[in-house]
């Protein structure tokens, strides 16, 4: 028998296949606090339980799974590009209870002030995520979740992503609190800003704002690489 032979007998529903779905974790700044996307389920499983968006794989229209991520962040946010990255992949025969299933977690960063759409049914809200532990979220979600913000966590500590968190302008102050709010800790001030300034992470606008007493200059990404590494990680 020749492969072309072979392909056209062969019939993939002979055999048991798992359920497959992307996740994704869509963090965004709102009132200097991280909050990630929720959307409210409609249908059983878990019905009008807390879930991340997401859904099944199209196989007419997704060609990849990051694909699929794309679909989902564009649908939810009206966004077409943001931050997306993938986080690990998830499977077990108890996860879903409409059986064996798999999920490709993702997270995405997003500026809230680039979002152009979320529903306004409340079918979808922006939840803290310090008030995520108090919701029985559908399925694993929790822990989807959680091992989402571990690898903001880490890719925190040495890159410049939390970048992708901020206005199109804001000062080293309030950069310095968006990374000081994922890593969970304070940071001197000035180690901070000499890090940031030697991995030409920003660059000044010309700008600047009241903070305190005195007027802040105003900084942007430079967009040369949003995995610009530090010289050193910041948790040393």
């Amino acid at each position: 028998m020749t492969e072309e032979e072979f392909l056209k007998q062969y019939n993939i529903h002979d055999f048991d296949v798992p359920l497959c779905t992307v996740d994704i974790a869509i963090f965004s700044l709102i009132n200097n606090e991280l909050h990630t996307l929720m959307v409210l389920r409609e249908e059983h499983p878990f019905k009008d339980k807390w879930a991340l968006p997401g859904g099944f794989i199209h196989l007419g229209e997704d060609d990849s799974t990051e694909s699929a991520a794309h679909r989902t962040l564009r649908q939810k946010t009206g966004m077409k590009s943001a931050y997306l990255e993938q986080v690990k992949t998830v499977s077990s025969p108890k996860r879903d209870p409409r059986g064996w299933s798999l999920t490709v977690l993702y997270f995405a960063l997003v500026d809230i002030n680039q979002v152009k759409r979320v529903d306004t049914d409340k079918k979808s809200t922006w939840m803290p995520l310090s008030d995520l532990k108090q919701h029985g979220l559908a399925f694993d979600h929790n822990e989807l979740i959680h091992t989402a913000t571990k690898r903001l966590h880490a890719k925190a500590t040495y890159t410049a992503l939390p970048i992708e968190l901020m206005p199109t302008e804001f000062t080293l102050t309030e950069l310095q609190h968006v990374f000081e709010m994922i890593l969970g800790r304070n940071l001197q001030a000035k180690a901070f800003r000499n890090r940031v300034l030697s991995a030409n992470m920003v660059t000044e606008t010309g700008n600047s704002k009241i903070s305190g007493k005195r007027p802040a200059k105003l900084f942007k990404s430079t967009g040369v690489n949003r995995e610009m590494f530090f010289n050193r990680p910041l948790m040393e």
